[in-house]
């Protein structure tokens, strides 16, 4: 007979294995990191939006990206903080599932953006004197709406799927909550439940390849001039830069959650699993703000601007 339960509360057990002396030092960084996550991120976000020049598609989608970013990162830096300052780590039915959903919408729609960069760069280089007649306000307006209302519809379908599914235990592996690890721990079949959470993976990898193709075409289009050389190396490197950082840190999550071997030490699952919520959050806004100059210079002058205005103060 199925030991089936009414779950309230989950357990994670990630943090177990580290002593009082490393959870302090763990914080520390932690805390510092997600400050400086929040700080580029910020940056970037209020400098886009003040800036009436750098109101143009490419930095629209970048100015998205990086809102994605303190999306995503807001549904695991705070609880996670609390966790090493806590003995207990647990968290509530309800708050798990809460945590999936937003966790798992923000990796997708860093995918979706990223799409639509590569498709507003192949326009831009391929296709210049169509541009400001395809790239529209209204049209980036609405594929900027349609990227994140397709990524929360997913995550919804496979959330309402996991929410019906009875459970045999409260114990998940991790740091977070994930949706494998709640699915582990289902009293009947989960079959319906992959085939629906591989068509989602695969939809958003599938991503990859549209950029891919975008490439090629775009790198065909660059050798032809020296401006398109130049325009190339310019906005498209440092997209290459973010969609590389994107997919290798989730695809280890995914890859390391479904076929992990359990003789890894729980130091190195920790860092497999929160790498996508470390590394593009804080990488995307610096190489673009390295990268772009009317980014850069932007900052730069915002920054001179308040120091001006302190000063007359």
């Amino acid at each position: 007979m199925i030991n089936a339960t009414i779950l309230s509360m989950f357990s994670l057990s990630g943090l177990n294995d580290m002593t009082t002396k490393h959870r302090v030092t763990l914080f520390s960084f932690t805390l510092l990191c997600y400050c400086v996550i929040l700080l580029v991120n910020s940056a970037l976000i209020v400098t886009i939006t003040l800036e009436e020049k750098l109101h143009e598609p490419m930095y629209i989608f970048l100015c998205n990206l990086c809102i994605n970013s303190l999306y995503g990162t807001a549904a695991f830096y705070p609880k996670f903080l609390s966790d090493l300052l806590s003995n207990s780590h647990v968290i509530s039915y309800t708050g798990c599932l809460l945590q999936v959903f937003v966790i798992y919408s923000y990796a997708a729609t860093d995918f979706s953006i990223l799409a639509l960069m590569a498709y507003d760069r192949y326009v831009a280089i391929c296709r210049p004197l169509e541009y400001h007649s395809v790239m529209t306000k209204h049209r980036v307006i609405w594929l900027v709406c349609f990227s994140r209302l397709v990524s929360l519809l997913c995550q919804a379908i496979v959330m309402i799927m996991t929410s019906k599914l009875e459970l045999c235990g409260s114990h998940i592996e991790k740091l977070y909550c994930e949706n494998w690890s709640i699915l582990k721990l289902s009293c009947s079949s989960i079959t319906i439940n992959n085939i629906v959470g591989f068509i989602v993976i695969f939809f958003y990898f599938g991503h990859d390849l549209f950029i891919v193709c975008s490439y090629v075409q775009l790198v065909k289009s660059a050798l032809k001039s020296r401006e398109g050389r130049k325009k190339f190396t310019q906005t498209c490197l440092p997209h290459l830069l973010c969609l590389l950082n994107v997919t290798t840190a989730l695809l280890f999550d995914l890859m390391y959650t479904r076929y992990g071997s359990a003789s890894v030490p729980q130091s190195v699952k920790n860092f497999m699993a929160i790498q996508f919520l470390i590394l593009p959050p804080l990488l995307n806004p610096i190489i673009y703000g390295l990268k772009l100059t009317q980014v850069r210079n932007s900052v730069l002058r915002l920054c001179r601007c308040r120091k001006q205005v302190k000063g007359l103060g």
